[in-house]
């Protein structure tokens, strides 16, 4: 038995009728948000291939809305029927989960509802990321090795470093320091080392067998020793003079 009146029950009905009715002439005269035909009929385009990236991406940003959309009316028209069989079978207006009834307030606000506010189901957002994110974080994912103590050899990030060499789309604003001075200086972790773990390894050398040191000058050698870095005390060079 329901503990609603008559008169309630042939209000709700035809709320509920008059829902159902018009989100299936919504459906049909958009044609289901233009779902009924492809993704290239809809654009007017034979192929994607002389578009822009950009383009593409706006054509399926429409499609996935459209997709959310019909999903949305089609959650709604199986609530309605619920609500509509469950008037059928006398069981409308009792929670489905605690068995007792559903204020009409309540159902005057969301006619379809089944369940009364304490035991309603939650609507919480999907978490439906893309798979691939689960190895771009970290930067560089799986294939990243700055972070095991035990791995120093060439990675992801290396790879990327030197494609990055040869330039991009960025430019000094994009940059994750602030004393950048050229393009050259932008690239993620612009300012390490190539070839080497310390900046002396670039003009440091010893004789064939290992014993005799000797610097070998050049930019690096000369970049060192701006940098106060060192002891011109120790330097070979400078003991020669």
């Amino acid at each position: 038995m329901t503990h609603l009146t008559v008169q309630q029950l042939s209000e709700l009905r035809a709320r509920l009728e008059k829902d159902r009715d018009t989100i299936q002439h919504r459906l049909q005269s958009n044609e289901n948000y233009g779902l009924q035909e492809s993704m290239r009929d809809g654009t007017g385009e034979l192929s994607e291939n002389d578009n822009h990236p950009g383009d593409a991406a706006t054509d399926l940003y429409n499609r996935s809305m459209d997709i959310s959309l019909l999903e949305r009316d089609e959650h709604e028209l199986d609530d309605i029927e619920a609500a509509l069989n469950a008037m059928d079978e006398g069981t409308y207006g009792i929670c489905k989960a605690s068995g007792k009834p559903i204020p009409f307030e309540r159902l005057s606000a969301i006619p379809s509802t089944l369940f009364c506010k304490e035991h309603a189901p939650r609507q919480n957002a999907p978490f439906t990321r893309p798979i691939e994110e689960e190895f771009l974080s970290p930067p560089f994912g799986r294939t990243s090795l700055d972070e095991r103590e035990d791995q120093n050899g060439f990675d992801g990030e290396d790879a990327w470093q030197i494609v990055e060499s040869y330039g991009n789309s960025d430019s000094p604003a994009m940059a994750e320091g602030n004393n950048i001075d050229s393009y050259n200086d932008i690239g993620i972790e612009a300012d390490e080392l190539e070839g080497c773990v310390e900046p002396w390894e670039n003009f440091i050398a010893t004789d064939i067998t290992g014993n005799h040191l000797i610097v070998v000058p050049g930019r690096s050698y000369e970049r060192y020793k701006d940098s106060g870095e060192g002891s011109y005390m120790l330097d070979p060079l400078e003991g020669e003079e």
